[in-house]
């Protein structure tokens, strides 16, 4: 692995939002910057393709142009540029492999609408070993920057992500605020007979003690970190994602691969395309 920030670079608006984010988090972190395009090529093809020297140049240009307006913006970063042929989602799962970080752009969606599925950056997000951040372009949602806002399940917490965390609001000097989402026993038929029995308070008073449990070491590392903890009932896709509205940076997990495949969960897999806010998936391990 090598200590830098890493890009994924096509000219889009959406690239060239997370190319302005990855410089910015190379700078906070003080380490090189690399921008990565990489050209669909076949594995093995039988001959050159039509055109290939036209694609090529292309591809250089669009390196160069993206590098010397970072090295504008941000004088003194080291930019480096690279430009690769293959399959796209595999070759930027493998240079996500060997950053510190993977910076990649993100359509969104916003509202309520369904997911676009099969996207290059949900499959690098879905199988990278190292943290994928996804940004949207610029302009879609206003975005307040109050702080950070991390997802984490007491049931199963991800000690990376908590790392993750910690670590990206003391760099940023921003607070940190954590959510833990649950549900009430399926056995009450629903919120309004949960809440009759009494067994809403009993479980809530429960989870925060087991939050705040998580928490105390890292608060202990990290004094100067300004951290919050709630507790919310429902729908953990919908309220992280609401939660993200007035955030500067989203933090979510990321289920154990079992199978082969995307493997992001429903969780991350919404709060990505419902995030004005760019989103850090985090492996878990």
């Amino acid at each position: 692995m090598t200590a830098q920030v890493t890009v994924g670079v096509d000219g889009s608006d959406e690239s060239l939002a997370a190319t302005h984010w990855a410089a910015g988090e190379a700078v906070l972190r003080e380490v090189p910057l690399l921008l990565v395009h990489v050209e669909e090529w076949p594995s093995t093809p039988e001959a050159p393709l039509p055109g290939s020297r036209q694609l090529d140049a292309r591809a250089e240009a669009l390196l160069e142009n993206e590098a010397d307006r970072v090295r504008r913006e941000h004088p003194g970063l080291d930019v480096l540029v690279e430009g690769v042929r293959g399959r796209e989602a595999e070759e930027l799962t493998a240079a996500a492999n060997e950053a510190d970080l993977m910076v990649l752009g993100s359509r969104g969606l916003g509202g309520v609408l369904g997911f676009v599925s099969g996207s290059v950056s949900l499959a690098v997000a879905g199988a990278a070993q190292r943290p994928v951040v996804l940004v949207r372009a610029r302009g879609e949602e206003a975005v307040a920057h109050s702080g950070i806002v991390a997802g984490v399940d007491i049931h199963h917490p991800c000690e990376p992500l908590l790392a993750f965390s910690f670590t990206e609001a003391a760099r940023r000097r921003l607070p940190l605020h954590f959510l833990h989402v649950w549900k009430p026993p399926t056995s009450y038929g629903g919120y309004v007979a949960f809440a009759d029995h009494g067994g809403r308070e009993t479980l809530e008073s429960h989870a925060l003690g087991g939050l705040d449990d998580l928490l105390a070491p890292w608060r202990r590392r990290y004094p100067g970190v300004d951290v919050t903890a709630r507790l919310a009932m429902g729908s953990s896709a919908y309220e992280i994602a609401e939660a993200s509205r007035d955030a500067e940076l989203v933090v979510v997990g990321r289920r154990t691969r079992r199978l082969p495949g995307v493997s992001l969960g429903h969780v991350a897999h919404a709060v990505i395309h419902h995030s004005p806010a760019p989103v850090a998936v985090v492996p878990p391990v």
